[in-house]
Formats: structure tokens, sequence, C-alpha cells
């Protein structure tokens, strides 16, 4: 099993943050490139949880979303193709002075099978960069959709 922490400061409110993670409309993968629009299904959404199975490139998982508390969400693998039930993220964040937020998540790898166990392990050591950047494109093409949606509101 592999935990890797990751972090990154951002011009985003935990809220803005967390309705960027819990959009799970088209074009998700503009936000997360590892959702894949065609793998995406919704399968229940509530007010502050959700259960959606989601994934890219062969691998899938489906998880159940809890945003119950606005500055730790927890999204918690119920099944998988090649991830065990430990896994899952774990989102916490800090508001910071000055109108910035510290986000830090902890992603837990799992695996549940030979390609899982091999897959976790991989990203837990030389594999911990590609979740990196893909954790800082999220941030950045969040923070990007929400410049766009302000600049709408002032105009």
């Amino acid at each position: 099993m592999s935990t890797i922490n990751l972090h990154q400061t951002s011009t985003l409110t935990p809220e803005q943050y967390v309705a960027g993670l819990t959009d799970f409309g088209p074009g998700r993968s503009k936000l997360f490139g590892n959702s894949a629009d065609e793998y995406l299904k919704v399968h229940h959404q509530g007010r502050v949880e959700a259960d959606v199975t989601e994934g890219s490139g062969g691998i899938w998982e489906r998880l159940h979303y809890d945003w119950s508390d606005p500055n730790h969400v927890v999204l918690t693998t119920t099944d998988s193709n090649v991830w065990g039930v430990a896994s899952g993220y774990t989102y916490d964040f800090t508001r910071r002075p000055g109108g910035t937020t510290d986000i830090d998540v902890a992603i837990v790898r799992d695996g549940k099978n030979l390609k899982g166990r091999l897959l976790g392990f991989v990203l837990g050591t030389i594999g911990k960069g590609v979740l990196e950047r893909a954790f800082e494109n999220s941030v950045k093409a969040i923070e990007a959709r929400n410049s766009v949606a302000k600049e709408k509101r002032a105009a």
C-alpha cells in the first residue's frame, strides 16, 4: 500500500475547490485529467455526498465522495478493477492570510491484484511526480474556471 501526500497553495477558497472536485458534469476531464468522460458515471448525488465511477486508461474506481465538512473532503474507493477498498483520497483545506488556501491531499493506493500492487508501488516511488503534476493541473484548471466566472459576473 502506498500513501502519497501532495500540497498546493491556491487563490481558491475551499468552497471553490470543492465545487470543482464535485462537478461531475461533462468536461470533468478538463479539471481532472485522470477522469475521462467516457468512464464517468454518477450513481447517486446528494447535497454533500455522491457515488461516482470514474477513471481513464483502463483503470477505473467507484468512489464515495463526502464533502459534509467543507475543510475535509473524503473520497473512499468502494470498487475498482485495480484498487482495494483501503484506497481513496483525503483533501484538507486551510485558509491562509491574504486570501490563499493550502490544499493538502493524501492519496492511498492499495492494490487488490498484481496490476494494482505494481501501480501502487510505482505511484508511491518514481510515479509520484505524475500525481503531483495532475494535482497542480487540477488546481490551475479550477482557478482558471473561477476567474472566468468572476469576469462574467463583473461584466
